[in-house]
């Protein structure tokens, strides 16, 4: 992912929100995250934060048996099966909450710096992308709406719909 405002103040901010969640305990913790990613995946995201990326978060998070290889799912008819975790958990797990953060950071900058509006852009290129998702590119955001929105919306599905949910590729830039 193309992160066009990623520096110094930003992971600053980002980490700011990191930890803003752990003390609420209202961090993210996937259900695909085995008992060792749970323990290990707060530092892991501080560190991808401070002086790495979502690229790197992902390859910690396959090391180590972090994600589990299967999870319960529901059947349509009642009770549950095992299934195989898909493939690209890690990374969609890394690259959706470094995303979180990252546009939460920016949030906070643009209302310190008055200005309060940030706009929607593709900061990955996906195969297909939906409908909605290329709806939102171009559009501008209150940040003090989207902030609130994310601190109280976990994981991921947000009422603003942005980021955009599981490998939309969207985020936010500063206008």
């Amino acid at each position: 992912m193309q992160f066009i405002n990623l520096d110094e103040r930003t992971r600053q901010l980002m980490l700011d929100e990191v930890e803003l969640d752990i003390s609420k305990n209202k961090l993210y913790l996937s259900s695909r995250l085995s008992a060792n990613g749970i323990e290990d995946y707060p530092q892991l995201l501080k560190e991808a934060i401070t002086a790495n990326d979502a690229e790197w978060l992902t390859k910690q998070l396959r090391l180590n048996s972090r994600i589990k290889l299967t999870e319960e799912r529901k059947k349509p008819k009642g009770g549950y099966t095992s299934a195989k975790v898909p493939i690209n958990a890690a990374e969609a797990l890394a690259e959706g909450e470094f995303n979180r953060f990252y546009i939460r950071a920016l949030c906070c900058r643009v209302i310190e710096g008055k200005t309060g509006l940030l706009e929607v852009y593709r900061a990955k290129a996906v195969m297909n992308p939906r409908l909605e998702s290329q709806a939102k590119i171009g559009a501008i955001v209150n940040a003090e709406k989207l902030l609130a929105d994310l601190r109280s919306n976990i994981g991921f599905d947000t009422a603003l719909g942005i980021p955009g949910g599981v490998n939309s590729g969207l985020s936010v830039k500063i206008i």
